[in-house]
């Protein structure tokens, strides 16, 4: 048995290279062979988001503050609150990120798959960011 102690691990700045404005990742668990699955909690203040991404074996989020916004490729933008949970399918091209005026925390979980749980694609524009329509 392990116990990992709130706040016993130290919280990272999201990259530039993966995220448009201010984030900050709390990671919850890292993936322990044989295990491969990782947990953060995840905070975007108003107007931040991730890049274009995919995940090899998918990913979930469960909103736990505020008003996000997630969109898959091709798709429309969807609004999300606390208490909802997303589901990207393996390889699906998405984003998630706040509001432009309201912050949003999530969890996120996903496996890694060969030691990868993310590809990280192109910025998401700001067009991109304020449309509700398709990317």
């Amino acid at each position: 048995m392990q116990i990992t102690k709130s706040g016993s691990q130290p919280s990272a700045k999201g990259p530039a290279d993966w995220f448009t404005g201010t984030v900050r990742i709390d990671p919850y668990f890292a993936a322990e062979a044989p295990a491969r699955t990782a947990a953060s909690a995840v905070t975007f203040e108003p107007g931040a988001r991730t890049a274009w991404h995919t995940h090899p074996l998918g990913q979930l989020l469960i909103v736990t503050f505020g008003r996000g916004w997630v969109q898959k490729w091709e798709g429309p933008r969807e609004e999300i609150r606390p208490g909802d949970v997303v589901r990207f399918e393996p390889g699906e091209k998405h984003w998630h990120g706040a509001t432009d005026s309201t912050a949003m925390t999530h969890i996120a979980i996903q496996e890694a798959q060969d030691g990868k749980a993310v590809d990280w694609l192109e910025q998401v524009s700001d067009e991109q960011y304020q449309s509700t329509g398709r990317s």
